[in-house]
C-alpha cells in the first residue's frame, strides 16, 4: 500500500497494514521470536484459571458451602475486579521488572490460589484467595504487550494479539475438562488439587522465558525518535486519548456480556438440559473453537491492520446474537449461542490490544494495561449480576439482558473509529488519504 504521505516524509512516513516505510527488508527488527510470548501465553492460561474454575464449580460449591447465588457471585467478583484494580499498578512495575520474574510469580499465585480454595470452607476465604488471583492476573496482558512489541516484528503484531487471545479462548478449556473428567465422578475439591498442580507446572514455562538477546531492554525503556505526535498522519494527542478511552469502555461492556457466556457455560448448559459432564465437554468444544478464531482472525488482520476495529465490532455483534440465541432455554439454541457466543463472540480481545497497540506505538504497556482494565471491569459485573439476577429472573433471561453488554461495546467502537477519521479529515493530505492510518503497528524498536 502506498500514499502520498510516502513520497513526502520518507524517513517518517506512515506504517500501514503492519508496514514501516523506514524499516529493513531484512535485520533483528523484521525479524520474531515468539518463545517468551508462547511462555506468556501458557502463564496467562494458569493466572485465568482460578476465575474461571469457580463458576465452573459454581453448583457443588454453593451446596457444599451453603452460599446463595448473589453470595458466591460476589466471591468470584473478586478476581475479575481485582484484575481491572491491578492493572495500572501492573503498568508501570512490568517495564521494570524481567519478564521471567513477572511470570514465574503470576504461575505461582495461580498454583497456590487453586490450592487454597480447594480447602477453602468459608465466603471470606473463597473471596480473598480470588482477590489475590485477580491481582496475579492483572499483570498478564501487560506483560504480553511488552514481549509483543520487543520480539515480535510489527507485521505480525495482530497474529502474535491473537495467539495471546487463545489464552483467554484456552481458558474454559481446562476448567471443562476438569469438570467432566474428576468434579463429576469425584467431587469439585479434587478438580481444584489437579488444577492447582497444572499451574505449578507453568513455572518450568515461566523460567524458560529468557529475552530474545542479552541484554534486551522493555521497548518503553527508551524512546525511539519516531513518536506518534512527529509524523503527519498521526492523530493528535487529544483523539487517540479519547479512542483509547472509547475502546477501553468497550472492552467492558463486551466483556460484561461474553463473561457470562464463558464463566457460566457449565451453568446455563445445565439450565438448558444438558447433564454437567456434557455441559463441560461442549465447553471444551468452544475453547478449542474460540482458539482458532483468534488465531485465524489474527492473520487475517496483519493483511489489512487498519479493518481491525471494525473486525472486533463484528465479533461483538456476534456475541450479542449468540447471547440471544441462548433465552431460547433448549438444548439446540444453547449449542448454537453458546458457540457463537464463547467461540466468535470472545475472540476479539487480542485484535483489540494489537489495535490498541499501533494506536499508542513505544507504548505496549500502557495499551496493555488499558484493554485489561476494561475488559476485567467488565467481567467483573457479570458473575455478581448473573447471580443476583438469575436468582429472581431465572438463566435465561439473564443471559438476554447480558447480551445488551456487547451491542453497546460494537457501538463505542464505532465512536472511536469515526473519531480517528474526523481526526484524518482535519489533517493534510498526507493522513487524509488513509482515514485509519492511526491503527498501526509499533515502530521497529532498538532492542
Amino acid at each position: 500500500m502506498t500514499s502520498s504521505s510516502q513520497h513526502q516524509l520518507p524517513s517518517t512516513g506512515p506504517v500501514l497494514a503492519g508496514r514501516s516505510a523506514s524499516a529493513p527488508a531484512s535485520g533483528a527488527a523484521s525479524r520474531s521470536r515468539w518463545g517468551r510470548l508462547i511462555a506468556t501465553v501458557v502463564v496467562t492460561i494458569a493466572a485465568v484459571t482460578p476465575g474461571l474454575m469457580a463458576p465452573a464449580l459454581a453448583a457443588p460449591v454453593q451446596r457444599s458451602l451453603h452460599l446463595s447465588g448473589t453470595a458466591f457471585g460476589a466471591a468470584v467478583t473478586c478476581f475479575f475486579a481485582f484484575t481491572a484494580v491491578g492493572s495500572s499498578a501492573a503498568r508501570r512495575i512490568v517495564p521494570r521488572v524481567p519478564v521471567r520474574a513477572v511470570l514465574g510469580a503470576g504461575a505461582l499465585v495461580a498454583a497456590a490460589v487453586l490450592a487454597g480454595l480447594a480447602m477453602a470452607g468459608q465466603l471470606w476465604q473463597l473471596c480473598l484467595l480470588l482477590a489475590v488471583a485477580g491481582l496475579g492476573n492483572a499483570f498478564t496482558q501487560p506483560v504480553a504487550a511488552r514481549v509483543i512489541a520487543a520480539d515480535i516484528a510489527p507485521r505480525r503484531h495482530s497474529f502474535a494479539g491473537g495467539l495471546f487471545g487463545a489464552s483467554l479462548g484456552a481458558g474454559p478449556f481446562l476448567p471443562g475438562l476438569l469438570v467432566a473428567l474428576i468434579a463429576a465422578p469425584y467431587g469439585w475439591r479434587p478438580a481444584l488439587w489437579t488444577a492447582a498442580g497444572l499451574a505449578l507446572l507453568t513455572l518450568i514455562v515461566a523460567a524458560l522465558a529468557r529475552p530474545a538477546r542479552s541484554g534486551a531492554a522493555a521497548p518503553e525503556t527508551r524512546r525511539t525518535p519516531a513518536a506518534p505526535t512527529g509524523r503527519a498522519d498521526a492523530p493528535s494527542p487529544r483523539t487517540v486519548g479519547r479512542v483509547v478511552s472509547a475502546w477501553t469502555a468497550a472492552a467492558a461492556l463486551g466483556s460484561v456480556g461474553t463473561n457470562v457466556g464463558a464463566a457460566y457455560f457449565i451453568q446455563i448448559g445445565t439450565s438448558s438440559g444438558f447433564v454437567a459432564g456434557t455441559a463441560g465437554t461442549l465447553q471444551m468444544l468452544a475453547s478449542v473453537l474460540g482458539i482458532a478464531v483468534r488465531l485465524g482472525a489474527g492473520v487475517l488482520a496483519d493483511r489489512a491492520p487498519h479493518r481491525i476495529p471494525w473486525t472486533v465490532a463484528l465479533m461483538m455483534l456476534t456475541g450479542t446474537a449468540g447471547l440471544a440465541t441462548i433465552v431460547a432455554g433448549t438444548p439446540v439454541s444453547f449449542l448454537i449461542g453458546a458457540l457463537l457466543a464463547v467461540a466468535g463472540g470472545w475472540g476479539w480481545t487480542g485484535l483489540l490490544l494489537a489495535a490498541t497497540m499501533r494506536l499508542l506505538p513505544g507504548e505496549s504497556a500502557r495499551a496493555g494495561a488499558a484493554m485489561q482494565g476494561g475488559l476485567f471491569a467488565g467481567a467483573a459485573v457479570g458473575p455478581l449480576s448473573f447471580g443476583a439476577l438469575s436468582a429472581h429472573l431465572g438463566i435465561p433471561a439473564t443471559v438476554g439482558i447480558a447480551a445488551v453488554g456487547p451491542l453497546l461495546g460494537a457501538l463505542l467502537l464505532t465512536v472511536g473509529i469515526r473519531a480517528l477519521a474526523k481526526d484524518a479529515a482535519r489533517r493534510p493530505a498526507a493522513g487524509a488519504s488513509e482515514p485509519m492510518a492511526a491503527i498501526r503497528a509499533d515502530e521497529p524498536q532498538d532492542r
